[in-house]
C-alpha cells in the first residue's frame, strides 16, 4: 500500500469495491479492476490505520451498498449484479464481525425476514436481506415456509424493529393475511412489510400491512425514515 495514506481515498475505494463486487486483489471480477486491491485489502489497511469500524461502515460500506440498492431499484443493474456486490459486502462484514461482537460497532437494529408458509422461494427475501445488511441492519432470517408461530417466537426472543414477509406465488401470498393479523395481535407496534412478484399496494392495504415495496431498497428507506436513521 502507498505509505502516504489518504483516509478519504481509501474509504471511497472501498465503497467502489462494494458497489462493483471486488472482493480482493486476486478477484477476476470486475474485469476493469483486475490487479487492484479489493474489499479485504482496503479494509485491512483502514483498520491498521486505526480508522474506526463505525466510520468504515457509515462512510464506505453503507455508501457502496446504498448505490447498489438505488441502481437495482432504478433498473440500472440486475439480480446477478446485486449478488456479486453482496459477496463483497459479506467479505467486509466477516472482517468486521469481531468488532460487532466486542461492541465496538453497533448496527441499527434487528429485523426479521421470512418467506411465508407454503412458499419455498427465497430469492426475493435474500435480496432484501443483502440490502438491509448492507444498510447496517442485523437480519434474523427465518427462511422459507415460515408460520406465524415461528415469527412470534422470534419476536419474543429478540428486540425486533420490523418484520418483512415475502411470497412469490398467488397461492401463498394469501397466507400473509393471517400472519400479519397474528403479528399485530401480539405485537401491534411492530411494522410489517410485504413484498413479492404477485403483490400490490392494494393487497397490502387489504391485509393491513404497514409497507408494500416492489424492490428491496424500499424497505431499507422505510426503516431508516421511521427509525430516524437517515
Amino acid at each position: 500500500m502507498n505509505p502516504s495514506f489518504d483516509e478519504n481515498y481509501y474509504l471511497a475505494q472501498l465503497a467502489l469495491c462494494i458497489e462493483r463486487g471486488k472482493v480482493n486483489l486476486s478477484s477476476k471480477f470486475p474485469s476493469d479492476m483486475i490487479g487492484q486491491p479489493g474489499v479485504e485489502e482496503l479494509l485491512a489497511e483502514l483498520l491498521s490505520r486505526n480508522i474506526s469500524p463505525k466510520t468504515i461502515l457509515d462512510n464506505s460500506l453503507l455508501v457502496g451498498m446504498n448505490k447498489v440498492g438505488e441502481k437495482f431499484r432504478d433498473g440500472k443493474i440486475f439480480i446477478p449484479d446485486v449478488l456479486i456486490s453482496a459477496k463483497a459486502m459479506n467479505a467486509a462484514m466477516d472482517i468486521l464481525r469481531p468488532y460487532i461482537v466486542k461492541g465496538d460497532l453497533k448496527l441499527k437494529g434487528k429485523v426479521i425476514l421470512a418467506t411465508v408458509k407454503g412458499d419455498l422461494h427465497n430469492i426475493g427475501k435474500n435480496l432484501v436481506k443483502m440490502v438491509l445488511e448492507g444498510g447496517g441492519w442485523e437480519v434474523i432470517d427465518l427462511g422459507i415456509d415460515v408460520s406465524s408461530e415461528k415469527i412470534i417466537n422470534a419476536l419474543k426472543q429478540f428486540d425486533i424493529k420490523a418484520v418483512g414477509l415475502s411470497a412469490l406465488l398467488t397461492t401463498t401470498m394469501i397466507n400473509m393475511k393471517d400472519i400479519v393479523r397474528d403479528i399485530k395481535n401480539d405485537f401491534p407496534e411492530i411494522p410489517v412489510a410485504v413484498g413479492g412478484a404477485p403483490l400490490s399496494q392494494k393487497f397490502a392495504d387489504e391485509i393491513k400491512a404497514d409497507l408494500y415495496s416492489p424492490d428491496p431498497q424500499g424497505m431499507l428507506d422505510y426503516l431508516n425514515k421511521n427509525f430516524n436513521l437517515n
